[in-house]
């Protein structure tokens, strides 16, 4: 019997495919703090939804699952279809996994307790952000964050074990559904991104070691607002202006974020007169790209405070956001107003 050693085939027919999500996952699980295999699960639970959600958003006008559900969530806003179905795929993907016991979605009044008490995590998730831009072909995305819960398991959900601060997240990511489907996530090691292969249904390895540049020649805010923002914050776009940057809104926070973390640019959604405590919210939307952010390499903050240092006090808190390259969100702290105190919504 002739035994030979495996050599890989050098020739063009045997083109490297790439490293897949799962496998890279496994080779980085060391990297986790308490690796046991339940947050390389809960990552790949997280990815089947969004090839779940990803199917559906590309076949929306097909389908007829575009458009308003006809119900408003908790936060006063319209539903859309993709919203419900978003958040379902993610429950159910969540739920089915069993290393989650509760969840906090955008979508839900209240915490959901999966009523897992072996379950290790707790994931706050925000499952279609930027549904609104559904209707008009315009990239959408989920982002989520993940919780080592506190109270041991076995026993029920305590408020602990939601209303933990930025810094206690030990992984958080986004997906963005756009020309190419992303998912771009950090477990604290640095961040990598991973691109889509539709024919083999498998997200690859697409972004390695992801580093924000330091400045940046873009900036991204809704100027429709501006009568409300505070003069402080008027005087920094004013400079963005006379710097000649380039102004690149979407709104779609990921699709906004994304960007800039690639290219360098800050994105800024300061606080208002209609809303005093921003619009976007802490659990599950800001501290999870703070946290990609300054994994990244940039900066996020509320104009006064590191957004990872807020401790939130309810479930939907909002906050301001500046976020992207550090020098640009250094930058514009320095216009910042922070003698005044923000209510907490």
């Amino acid at each position: 019997m002739k035994i030979l050693p495996y050599q890989p085939d050098q020739s063009g027919l045997a083109y490297s495919v790439g490293t897949t999500l799962d496998r890279f996952i496994k080779l980085k699980q060391s990297d986790f703090p308490f690796a046991s295999g339940e947050l390389s699960q809960l990552l790949r639970d997280i990815a089947l939804a969004a090839k779940i959600v990803n199917r559906e958003t590309t076949r929306a006008g097909l389908s007829n699952i575009g458009g308003a559900f006809g119900q408003v969530n908790v936060q006063g806003e319209e539903q859309q279809k993709l919203d419900v179905i978003a958040n379902i795929r993610f429950m159910r993907a969540l739920s089915k996994g069993g290393e989650v016991c509760a969840i906090v979605s955008e979508e839900e009044d209240a915490v959901i307790d999966l009523q897992n008490t072996s379950g290790k995590y707790v994931v706050a998730i925000d499952p279609l952000d930027g549904s609104s831009n559904i209707d008009v072909n315009i990239s959408i995305g989920t982002i989520f964050s993940i919780y080592r819960r506190k109270t041991p398991t076995g026993s029920p959900i305590q408020v602990e074990d939601i209303m933990q601060a930025g810094t206690e997240q030990v992984a958080a990511g986004y997906v963005l559904y756009g020309s190419s489907t992303m998912l771009v996530y950090t477990t604290g090691c640095g961040v990598n991104g991973f691109t889509y292969e539709q024919s083999l249904g498998e997200f690859f390895l697409s972004h390695p070691n992801i580093q924000a540049p330091k400045n940046g020649e873009i900036y991204s805010v809704n100027e429709g607002t501006q009568k409300e923002w505070e003069e402080g914050f008027k005087a920094y776009i004013d400079q963005c202006k006379e710097k000649r940057y380039s102004a690149r809104y979407i709104g779609s926070l990921v699709a906004d974020f994304h960007r800039n973390l690639l290219k360098g640019g800050i994105y800024l959604y300061p606080a208002t007169n209609k809303n005093p405590s921003g619009k976007l919210r802490l659990l599950y939307e800001a501290n999870a790209l703070a946290l990609i952010a300054e994994q990244a390499g940039a900066s996020a903050t509320d104009g006064c405070q590191r957004i990872l240092e807020i401790q939130p006090t309810t479930l939907h808190q909002r906050t301001p956001l500046l976020i992207g390259s550090s020098d640009m969100v250094k930058e514009a702290e320095a216009f910042m107003n922070c003698s005044v105190e923000k209510p907490l919504s």
